[in-house]
């Protein structure tokens, strides 16, 4: 259990900087995303294939991964809309709403009851990105965004709980990414069509920040996430994920230095946050400590 917290919060801190890279790349979302699926496919697939894990797998099993791809996509391309149409700042806190989706969900998809406590720390993340909507109106759009990625992140580990039982963490993570690519190239254009494009192809500075991107913040991130689910729960998951705001909060004021744009209520709503994080940390820790003692 100390290996997978350790491999999760490993995995948010990287995830921390993408909000940033979001901010730094040029690219409308929605080739951001394309364009890291496609190096992420190519990086780790010519990796897999060097190591000897690249497998082969059946149509119907295609199938259902792409899926899970395609929620994937969909997660990343309103994440960085958040990104572009708010901030980075923001885009990080709209994540803290998947604990609410993942009680809500988890309990539905796999015919269990519903944690109450999980609910309830949930519904107090959620509260806390509303006080952030409600009085900071010029960063709707962005907030809209935020919330629509968030549920695309309380769905994707937890679809994924039951494919980690017959796929390696690398094997899944490069299906999802070709799944999540196809149905991006498919859909992009009808997305031009509501939302603003800007060039198609990345600049000199773009590609660096992209690799940056594809290896540490997604490669990377991603074979640690997988393996940490094996041990530990999708809420759990999804509310240890709420600490990416600090990291990212933390980087957009040194870099870009959002403090100066963001109002005392984005505080209040930050700090209710970061209380259901704890109250859930103390909840893990205090089963554990039960468990053990029988």
């Amino acid at each position: 259990m100390k290996k997978a917290f350790f491999q999760l919060h490993t995995a948010v801190f990287l995830a921390g900087f993408t909000a940033i890279l979001g901010k730094l790349i040029s690219l409308n979302e929605g080739l951001l995303v394309w364009y890291r699926l496609l190096l992420s496919i190519l990086i780790l697939g010519a990796v897999m294939k060097f190591k000897g894990k690249l497998q082969r797998i059946s149509l119907l099993d295609f199938r259902d991964i792409s899926f899970v791809g395609l929620i994937l996509a969909i997660h990343w391309v309103a994440f960085y809309g958040s990104v572009k149409y708010a901030n980075a700042s923001v885009a990080v806190v709209c994540l803290s709403a998947a604990g609410f989706f993942s009680a809500l969900l988890e309990p539905f998809i796999f015919k269990t009851k519903i944690v109450w406590v999980e609910l309830s720390l949930g519904l107090l993340s959620l509260l806390g990105v509303y006080i952030i909507f409600d009085f900071h109106p010029q960063y709707k759009v962005g907030v809209i965004f935020g919330v629509i990625s968030a549920l695309g992140s309380a769905i994707f580990p937890i679809l994924n709980k039951s494919l980690l039982k017959r796929f390696t963490p690398e094997v899944l993570t490069l299906y999802e990414f070709f799944g999540g690519f196809l149905s991006l190239t498919l859909l992009l254009p009808f997305y031009f069509i509501s939302f603003s494009h800007g060039h198609y192809l990345p600049t000199s500075h773009d590609w660096g920040w992209l690799m940056v991107l594809v290896v540490f913040c997604t490669i990377l991130s991603f074979d640690l996430q997988l393996s940490a689910l094996k041990k530990i729960s999708a809420f759990t998951l999804n509310l240890t994920y709420n600490l990416e705001p600090l990291y990212g909060i933390i980087l957009a004021f040194i870099i870009f230095k959002e403090h100066n744009l963001l109002s005392i209520h984005f505080y209040l709503g930050l700090v209710i946050i970061i209380l259901a994080i704890v109250l859930q940390m103390f909840r893990v820790l205090y089963k554990r400590r039960a468990v053990n003692k029988l």
